[in-house]
């Protein structure tokens, strides 16, 4: 461990030990505004920052979803950003019990010498940023890096040039007082097959904790953002009972058991695709040393996007939408979820199905 994260330490763990609360987990709020309005553009609402602040408004605060949420994770803009009468959404969040994060990597940019593969940007000015959002409120990070499939893909650059950015990321962060969510994104477009996924995602989570040992980065003030193990994009579905058999193989074969919470991304999954995929993996008899729970962005927000549509008076209709999602994931944390909260067209659609793949 980093003589520097000493100070942080008992405050790292406590805040990744929290947001790990089984029954709660994560919205991810944090779409930068190109890609939030890409998701505006699908229900022709105008992508200006006031109707960014309306939009985030609603979901933050949602009547009653504030028992199935340990945190929020913000884009740097939503961090500033007030409710209509004049209260920081931090404010809001925080004496709700639900603790403040804040997306920190700059984007993608070409990894020169591979094919098509990338790396993320914006660890330079990682450390004074880290400082200034943790006065502003913010309590935990997300760094994302992404990782092809194909016929030589991932390359060894790619694992190691970007596993090696999420360990410095990480070990920046907890020396600034911000716990680190590490995103390993194995995506999900094209045809291979789940062993394909499941052998790619356990090579790269065998290569970040090796990165993230050797950068001395604290695991007990860490939580982990994976892709589910399922097959691509091309090729048939299979059962959730079988996406959580893979998964949590390839979790129990490289996390430690020092990392308190898996906090699973759901990329372009559906909604309830991704709510009972969660759900079959809490039911999996085997042992599972971290929780496993939920960072979702479009599979909590997709429903409530389209019934507000941009609109004042629809505000209590979306909510309700964002409430059902939000019950759904909190059972499926604890393997209670029977499921039914699929009984609308938003339901059945990702938003990469109606606005393209966002990456």
């Amino acid at each position: 461990m980093s003589a520097f994260v000493g100070k942080y330490a008992d405050e790292l763990i406590k805040t990744a030990k929290y947001i790990a609360t089984p029954g709660k987990g994560i919205l991810a709020a944090d779409e930068s505004t190109e890609t939030i309005g890409k998701r505006f553009a699908s229900i022709n609402v105008e992508n200006t920052e006031s109707n960014r602040q309306a939009y985030r408004q609603l979901l933050f605060t949602s009547p009653g979803s504030y028992p199935c949420l340990s945190g929020v994770i913000l884009f740097e803009e939503t961090l500033y950003q007030k409710t209509s009468d004049g209260k920081p959404f931090v404010d809001v969040l925080m004496e709700n019990g639900v603790i403040p994060g804040i997306k920190v990597d700059k984007g993608l940019v070409d990894l020169a010498g591979t094919n098509g593969e990338t790396t993320a940007q914006g660890v330079d000015s990682l450390g004074a940023r880290c400082q200034e959002y943790y006065k502003a409120g913010a309590r935990f990070a997300k760094w994302r890096a992404f990782f092809n499939i194909g016929a030589t893909e991932p390359s060894e650059l790619s694992i190691q040039d970007n596993v090696k950015g999420l360990a410095r990321y990480a070990i920046i962060c907890q020396e600034n007082g911000l716990v680190p969510i590490v995103e390993p994104e194995v995506l999900t477009r094209g045809s291979h097959d789940i062993k394909k996924c499941a052998e790619v995602t356990e090579r790269v989570l065998a290569a970040m904790y090796k990165a993230l040992n050797d950068h001395h980065v604290l695991l007990e003030g860490t939580l982990l953002k994976p892709n589910m193990v399922t097959p691509g994009t091309d090729s048939p579905k299979v059962a959730p009972e079988v996406v959580a058999e893979y998964t949590v193989t390839a979790l129990r074969r490289t996390v430690p058991p020092a990392v308190p919470g898996v906090v699973f991304l759901s990329g372009i999954q559906r909604e309830e695709q991704a709510t009972l995929n969660l759900n079959a993996m809490n039911k999996l008899d085997v042992l599972k040393p971290w929780t496993l729970t939920f960072s979702f962005g479009g599979a909590l927000q997709q429903s409530a996007l389209k019934a507000w549509a941009g609109k004042t008076e629809n505000v209590a209709k979306a909510q309700a939408k964002f409430l059902i999602r939000c019950k759904a994931n909190s059972d499926a944390t604890l393997g209670k979820y029977t499921g039914g909260a699929s009984g609308n067209l938003a339901a059945s659609e990702s938003l990469g199905e109606i606005i393209g793949y966002r990456y």
